[in-house]
């Protein structure tokens, strides 16, 4: 019988991995062992389960330290992989899993051996969306979060495609894509083994633009499979847009990944964008750009 692991990180956010927890009690996995692996990335409150809520098949892992979403998630991914986990699914504490999402990923996950990871569509959850006065009263629920991604390879930046469009089965179609959002990224376990888990020096950001990167490379496809779905409610854990947080760790790790795998036109770019963020960037801008030019990554100066 094969083994199904899946691996979140609660940061802080403890409702929100109950919430997911219980949708997980309804999800289908026939022919299979669940096993769920919750990761407590130092939350303030230790992460804790009644005996009502808690099940055989839970484990919670307790971090002392933040590890960042890169670093958590790898505590979680390595132990399940200890486990002898067959497949490996990471998915965010702040999402709703639909009960056949994972039959329908793993529809596709095993149809071609090619096929290394898949993606199931992202939905808003209701009232969460980005613009939440643009939409009718009926059309919630069905606001695409995620519906398929690539890079943009002369900005460095990941693109959601179909975000903020209502699903009118416009992306209904199962195909691969060039980029998988790390809000819910499934596995086959060969793949961890020969390309490598989250890379720790993002901490936050990136860290799922890399890994991408690394299976497309090792000549593994990605997948995109709307038939499997996913609510997001999208907690602002990390401070949300235009913070000192995500000014800093987007910064830096902007630099490291196009640097790493960007073609020679817009590594060029990013120099001369780096030189202006030390002239005039805001304060965290200018630190994430000292740090990458240091080698310091990881949690860098950031929380010093």
């Amino acid at each position: 019988m094969k083994k199904f692991s899946i691996v979140t990180l609660s940061f802080n956010t403890e409702e929100d991995t109950k919430t997911l927890l219980k949708s997980l009690e309804k999800v289908k996995t026939p022919g299979m062992v669940l096993d769920i692996i919750i990761v407590d990335n130092a939350s303030k409150k230790v992460f804790t389960l009644s005996e009502k809520e808690n099940h055989n098949n839970i484990t919670i892992i307790r971090s002392e330290e933040n590890t960042g979403f890169a670093g958590g998630n790898n505590i979680g991914i390595r132990e399940a992989l200890r486990r002898g986990a067959d497949y490996v699914m990471a998915v965010n504490n702040d999402t709703i899993v639909a009960p056949d999402m994972i039959i329908e990923l793993l529809k596709v996950l095993e149809s071609k051996k090619s096929i290394g990871v898949v993606v199931p569509k992202i939905y808003f959850a209701k009232g969460h969306e980005f613009h939440k006065d643009r939409y009718k009263p009926e059309e919630l629920g069905r606001i695409f979060w995620y519906a398929g991604g690539y890079t943009d390879w002369a900005n460095v930046k990941s693109i959601h495609r179909g975000v903020d469009e209502v699903d009118h089965g416009q992306y209904d179609k199962t195909e691969p894509v060039k980029f998988i959002t790390g809000c819910c990224m499934l596995f086959k376990r060969e793949v961890l083994e020969k390309v490598g888990i989250f890379d720790d020096r993002y901490f936050l950001y990136y860290e799922d633009a890399d890994l991408n990167e690394r299976i497309i490379r090792a000549g593994y496809e990605l997948y995109y499979v709307p038939s499997a779905q996913l609510v997001h409610v999208n907690a602002a854990s990390t401070g949300g847009a235009g913070s000192s947080l995500q000014d800093y760790f987007m910064t830096r790790n902007q630099m490291l990944f196009g640097m790493t795998y960007a073609p020679l036109r817009t590594k060029i770019a990013l120099l001369r964008q780096s030189i202006r963020y030390l002239l005039s960037g805001r304060p965290r801008q200018k630190q994430g750009i000292k740090d990458y030019y240091l080698g310091k990554f990881g949690k860098g100066t950031y929380f010093t």
